[in-house]
């Protein structure tokens, strides 16, 4: 049986301890991706934690890798070690005391968050819930608030790309590769191959909405795509795009009205709440972020210029699943959509995502997944199944998932021998074409 004790003379309640804290960074397969700051490596780094308390009950999370990342999980252990894991409160309050003053990352100018010790307190939370949920012999959805959806529906995220499979193949094509695992690796450069991507994602997994992310070609090469998706599909099927910033106000509001009747909606086309908001006012299309308010420091100022009609939580970087179900809050007070921004996840992520989802009333849009990118798996059974696009709610206590350990031994010699220590698509293009450089705005 489970410890939880009552000292009756003094009402304190004993239970149980984190005795043991496991950081295991992995070197995941990566085709690769195009976006507004480069190119994809042949790996993405990810984290996996595992929690143990004294009773040996094991808990597990996954957040995005790099060696800063990993460091101050490492120091992390000077408070995790020994707290109890139903105590999520105290143990952020003590790791935000304690390295709070050294927290240096920010959202930034890139399509990924740098923030350490934020992605650290959502790693250790989703493991004490998962712990949680053990003891308790409930699902992490029901420890969120309970089940609002038995599936959570999901869209289909095109890329464009280059040719090859990622991984020890980096450009390499692996000729034994069929269905999706061989549609993976071809190249998508204009609007035909990307619906020819966006055929075989759909075929596979079953997705009835699509996202494309764009801010790789010049806008109206883009703006093609979508519109060649649209007549493909038909208007039955939602189309979001991201230009991931770069475009200035007045691109974005002149494509934008190309797109108004297109569209579900525009994802960042432009840089910033200020810039968002003029794009907004200007256009008749809502406007999705998850790069000009990712935090709840933000949100007043989003909602003084109303800079986006819709956030895209990530749990990794908005601190939680609890905080994201209380960003599911904070929309519903005024009037903002909520979906679900995405990364180069395991399926420790992908179900940590569902259990969110799961739990949050007026999440109204389909989520974003990288998922169907990734061929690696780290939790027992292997790859995770989707049902017309969606994935069922687990109703096993915690998470849902267990460890093969064997995948992440794999994994993480995959990690120690690719010398890859943080992510940088900027200089993964330039070992392509050398006089290739970022471009915060670039049209």
């Amino acid at each position: 049986m489970n410890r939880v004790m009552v000292n009756m003379r003094s009402k304190e309640i004993k239970g149980p301890r984190i005795n043991e804290m496991r950081i295991i960074p992995l070197a995941v397969t990566d085709p690769p991706l195009l976006n507004s700051v480069g190119v994809h490596a042949p790996y993405a780094l990810r984290t996996v934690i595992e929690l143990i308390t004294d009773d040996n009950i094991s808990g597990i999370s996954e957040i995005p890798g790099n060696t800063e990342i990993n460091t101050m999980l490492e120091k992390s252990r000077e408070v995790i070690l020994g707290a109890d894991p139903f105590q999520l409160n105290r143990i952020r309050k003590d790791l935000f005391d304690r390295y709070g003053a050294i927290e240096t990352g920010n959202r930034g100018e890139k399509p990924w968050d740098d923030r350490k010790l934020v992605h650290v307190y959502s790693a250790v939370e989703v493991a004490c819930l998962d712990i949680q949920g053990k003891i308790c012999g409930r699902p992490v959805v029901d420890l969120l608030g309970g089940i609002c959806r038995e599936s959570v529906p999901f869209s289909a995220y095109l890329f464009y790309k280059f040719e090859g499979a990622g991984g020890p193949l980096g450009y390499d094509i692996d000729p034994d590769a069929s269905g999706w695992d061989a549609a993976r690796q071809v190249a998508a450069r204009n609007p035909e191959e990307i619906v020819a991507q966006a055929r075989a994602m759909m075929k596979e997994f079953g997705f009835q909405s699509i996202k494309l992310k764009g801010g790789v070609y010049p806008p109206q090469e883009e703006v093609k795509a979508i519109i060649l998706l649209r007549e493909t599909f038909g208007p039955d099927v939602p189309l979001r795009f991201d230009p991931n910033g770069v475009w200035t106000v007045e691109t974005a509001i002149k494509y934008g009205k190309q797109l108004e009747n297109i569209l579900e909606y525009l994802e960042d086309p432009t840089r910033g709440q200020e810039g968002m908001a003029k794009v907004g006012r200007a256009l008749n299309l809502p406007l999705a972020t998850n790069m000009c308010t990712t935090s709840f420091e933000e949100i007043p100022e989003g909602v003084r210029l109303w800079s986006e009609d819709i956030i895209l939580s990530d749990h990794h970087f908005w601190g939680g699943l609890r905080e994201s179900v209380s960003l599911g809050k904070v929309c519903q007070a005024f009037g903002k959509g909520l979906s679900m921004h995405s990364n180069s996840h395991l399926g420790i992520s992908l179900m940590a995502m569902v259990h969110m989802a799961a739990a949050i009333p007026n999440l109204t849009y389909d989520l974003d997944t990288h998922y169907p990118w990734q061929s690696d798996e780290v939790i027992a059974g292997g790859r995770i199944k989707f049902d017309k696009g969606q994935l069922a709610v687990p109703r096993e206590p915690g998470l849902g998932v267990t460890l093969d350990h064997d995948m992440i031994k794999k994994l993480h010699n995959d990690y120690i021998n690719c010398k890859i220590t943080h992510r940088d698509d900027t200089a993964e293009m330039k070992k392509i074409d050398p006089d290739w450089e970022f471009q915060a705005v670039r049209w």
